[in-house]
C-alpha cells in the first residue's frame, strides 16, 4: 500500500461484483485500486462474493420490480420478442445512489456496467452533478441508443431508430426516444468515458452521441500473477487427457449466439477432416453452461465439455494445461478469455472483429483469423498447435500490458487528474 493515494476515495458501481465478465474486471480493479492504497467500495445491484467492501442498493423486492419494469418496458416496444430482450436496455429506472453514504464519502464514483435496473439516466445525471464521474465502458451501449452490441447495423453512426433489436421500422422508436435522452445528457453533464479497448474508442469516434465525449482508453486491470504457466493439477475427473495438446475455449454460456460456437465446431471438424495426425494428438476442452449441448453432437473433433466451473483455482489449471486458447465471438470489446489464456501461456486464437488487435500481434502471441472464416480460424488452431512457446516471456507480456498495477495507477493519474 502507498501512502501518497491513501486519502482517495472511490466507489465502484455495476450491476454486479462477480457475476458476468464486465462486473468481473470492476471487481478487480476494485481490488487493484486498493492495492495502491486507495479506499475502494463497490456498490452492486447483485452479489455474489462475502467481500464486506461490496454492498447491496435497495431491498430484494425492489431490485426486482426495478429490473422486471425495464424489461416490461421493452417487450411493449419489441412486441413481447423474447429472442433480443437481453440484447438491448434502457436505463429507465434504477437507484439514486448518489444519496449513498459511501458515494457521499468519495472523491470519484467510477461508473461500469449500470443497467438492467441499476442506474437509470436520470440517476447519472443527479450524481454527475455532484461528483467527479468516470463511466468505463464495456461494450457498446454509451455509444449506442439501447443496443449493447451494434452488430451490423451503423444507425448508431447517426440517430438512432428503426431499431432491428425492436423489430420496429418506426424512426422515432423506443432506441431514438433513449438516443435523445443520452445525447440531452451527455450535452449537460460532465463525464469522463473510459473505453477498455482501442476499437471501442474507435466506435465512439463513428457515434452520433460520442463522436465529441471526452475518451480515454485504458485496458482491463488483470490479476497476471494468480495464473499458472505449467501444468499444476491432474484433471483427469474431467475426462481430460494429459497425454494431449489442448484446444480450451470458455464463457458464461458457450452456446450464447455472440460466441460464434457453430464457428469453433467448424473449424475444428476442418482440422478433424484435413489434419488427422493434429485430431489425434489433441483434445478440445471447453468450459462453461449451456442451454443446447446437443450442439456437441455435431463436433467430430475429440472433445470434452466440463460445463460451468466455479472454481477459479480449476479454471487457471485448465489454462495452465491448455496449449491453445480459442474465441469465435461474433464481437469482443476486449475478450478476456484471451488474456486469461496469454497469462497462462497459452497461445490465443480468435476472429478479429473487436478489441483483439489490444491482445494478439498476429502471428506473434496469437492469431487473429478473418472474420466467421471458420477455415482460417482453423488455420489459426494449426498455426498455433505448431508452434513452441515461451510461457514465462508470454506471462510477462501480459503484465506489461494489463497488469493490475499499471492500470491502477493509470486510474489514479486519471482520477487525480480530474480532482485537480
Amino acid at each position: 500500500m502507498t501512502e501518497r493515494n491513501k486519502q482517495l476515495t472511490v466507489t465502484l458501481v455495476c450491476h454486479s461484483d462477480l457475476l458476468g465478465g464486465a462486473a468481473v474486471v470492476t471487481y478487480r480493479l476494485m481490488q487493484a485500486l486498493a492495492h495502491e492504497g486507495v479506499r475502494t467500495r463497490m456498490l452492486v445491484f447483485t452479489k455474489i462474493s462475502s467481500d464486506p467492501a461490496v454492498a447491496v442498493v435497495g431491498s430484494r423486492s425492489i431490485r426486482g420490480i426495478k429490473f422486471m419494469a425495464e424489461r416490461a418496458r421493452i417487450m411493449l416496444a419489441n412486441g413481447f420478442n423474447r429472442d433480443d430482450l437481453f440484447k438491448v436496455s434502457i436505463a429507465n429506472t434504477g437507484y439514486a445512489i448518489d444519496r449513498h453514504p459511501w458515494v457521499r464519502e468519495s472523491d470519484v464514483v467510477v461508473l461500469s456496467w449500470i443497467n438492467q435496473g441499476m442506474m437509470s439516466l436520470s440517476d447519472i445525471r443527479r450524481l454527475a452533478q455532484k461528483k467527479p464521474v468516470v463511466w468505463t465502458m464495456h461494450d457498446m451501449w454509451c455509444l449506442t441508443g439501447i443496443c449493447h452490441h451494434a452488430h451490423n447495423c451503423t444507425r448508431y453512426r447517426d440517430e438512432c431508430g428503426c431499431c432491428p433489436f425492436l423489430h420496429s421500422s418506426r424512426p422515432n422508436d423506443l432506441s431514438h426516444t433513449v438516443w435523445r435522452r443520452k445525447k440531452e445528457l451527455y450535452s449537460r453533464i460532465p463525464l469522463k468515458f473510459v473505453a477498455v479497448s482501442n476499437w471501442l474508442a474507435q466506435r465512439c469516434a463513428e457515434s452520433s452521441l460520442m463522436r465529441s465525449a471526452d475518451v480515454e482508453v485504458i485496458h482491463n486491470a488483470f490479476p497476471v500473477g494468480s495464473f499458472f504457466t505449467e501444468k499444476v493439477y491432474q484433471l483427469d475427473s474431467y475426462g481430460i487427457d494429459p497425454t494431449k495438446s489442448l484446444i480450451l475455449m470458455g464463457a458464461a454460456r458457450l452456446d450464447d449466439p455472440i460466441k460464434g460456437f457453430s464457428y469453433a465446431v467448424e473449424a475444428l471438424n476442418h482440422i478433424f477432416d484435413n489434419y488427422p495426425v493434429a485430431a489425434r494428438n489433441s483434445q478440445a476442452v471447453f468450459f462453461g453452461a449451456m442451454r443446447n449441448p446437443e450442439i456437441l453432437d455435431e463436433l467430430r473433433f475429440p472433445h470434452v465439455w466440463v460445463g460451468r466451473v466455479n472454481d477459479p483455482r480449476v479454471v487457471r489449471a485448465l489454462y495452465g494445461g491448455a496449449k491453445v486458447v480459442i474465441s469465435s465471438s461474433l464481437y469482443e470489446t476486449l475478450p478476456s478469455t484471451l488474456i486469461e489464456g496469454q497469462a497462462s501461456g497459452c497461445l490465443p486464437v480468435s476472429f478479429g472483429k473487436g478489441g483483439q488487435a489490444d491482445i494478439i500481434t498476429h502471428m506473434k502471441d496469437g492469431y487473429i483469423a478473418r472474420p466467421l472464416d471458420s477455415v482460417d480460424l482453423a488455420e489459426g488452431i494449426m498455426w498455433a498447435l505448431r508452434r513452441e512457446v515461451d510461457r514465462k516471456a508470454l506471462q510477462q507480456s501480459v503484465t506489461d500490458r494489463f497488469g493490475s498495477r499499471k492500470i491502477a495507477l493509470r486510474y489514479i493519474q486519471l482520477f487525480k487528474k480530474m480532482l485537480s
